[in-house]
């Protein structure tokens, strides 16, 4: 029986490329997943070297579907490497969606809560207006913008706070810290949805098949319900809580000795070099209507994460 077109997933290393690279043999396994990355495939190389790249890697590889988990996330350092924020989150995303909408090609994309602005404290929705404070965020808006402009069959998930079992993320940094100091300041009056990268390429992989075939995974008789979607964990909590959740719960699993004291403070107390949004929540009502897949308890997620390293 002759294998079917595989996954082409863009990128290696990060939280969610790792975490298709573990779920995507169990969760769907008659499909060969293959991976480009650097330094066969350098999304801040120029647009006419990396358009002769992607258009060879789908040339060569023939895939079924496109997963681009590959960003720029340093928001900090963005903010003195603009260039290098734009080219791989607005540049590359452009060129890649053209190339895979010239074909015909789905393509799943990630964007994040940082296009808003984050004032008030309602949910934002997806046809809000949206309004970046930071070069970060202005890079992956303008990703979004090229990934639509190009016309393609696309899947894009907002998504937020991201933490894995895999890379550098807020939950590893708060367990080295609080390994080593007796107490810890954190922000409180930022609120979000962490979001796990398992919990993302979990419900990419339950949507390939869908995607692929162009069909609702609730009605085959109806084509698959492209567009921009939000998708976070829930409930939505500050860092502080999500920092104490980690804590109790590291301390339970015996990662930690004791939960260090954690210290409330506003974001005015620790100044950064990008702004971040004070309200991140994202809005999910449209993503579980289009699709009928619960959202993600984070806390669980979060337990299966500290589960994974103890």
């Amino acid at each position: 029986m002759p294998s079917l077109s595989p996954l082409l997933v863009i990128g290696r290393s990060g939280q969610v490329a790792s975490a298709l690279q573990r779920l995507a043999p169990v969760l769907l396994p008659q499909r060969p997943l293959l991976l480009a990355a650097r330094p066969e495939l350098d999304l801040a190389a120029p647009a006419p070297e990396l358009d002769a790249t992607i258009e060879q890697l789908l040339e060569q590889h023939q895939p079924a579907l496109v997963l681009n988990a590959a960003a720029y996330t340093a928001v900090d350092k963005a903010e003195s490497e603009p260039e290098q924020a734009a080219a791989i989150n607005s540049t590359a995303v452009g060129v890649l969606a053209r190339a895979c909408a010239a074909r015909s090609l789905p393509l799943f994309h990630l964007s994040t809560d940082y296009v808003f602005a984050g004032d008030g404290e309602r949910p934002w929705r997806e046809d809000d207006p949206t309004g970046p404070l930071g070069v970060y965020g202005a890079s992956k808006l303008a990703g979004e913008e090229a990934l639509r402009a190009a016309g393609g069959p696309h899947l894009l998930l907002r998504v937020s706070w991201v933490f894995g079992e895999e890379g550098a993320n807020f939950v590893r940094t708060m367990l080295r810290l609080g390994a080593e100091r007796p107490g810890l300041s954190v922000v409180a009056d930022q609120i979000g949805g962490p979001t796990s990268a398992e919990a993302i390429a979990t419900t990419w992989l339950q949507l390939a098949e869908a995607a692929i075939s162009n069909q609702s995974p609730l009605d085959p008789a109806k084509p698959f319900p492209w567009g921009t979607y939000h998708y976070a964990g829930e409930p939505a909590v500050s860092w502080h809580g999500f920092a104490a959740e980690i804590f109790e719960q590291a301390v339970a699993l015996g990662l930690l000795k004791q939960a260090p004291a954690l210290t409330a403070i506003p974001t005015s107390a620790y100044p950064t070099p990008a702004a971040r949004p004070p309200n991140s929540r994202l809005d999910c009502s449209h993503f579980r209507a289009a699709f009928e897949i619960p959202l993600p308890d984070w806390r669980e997620d979060l337990r299966s994460c500290l589960r994974a390293w103890a």
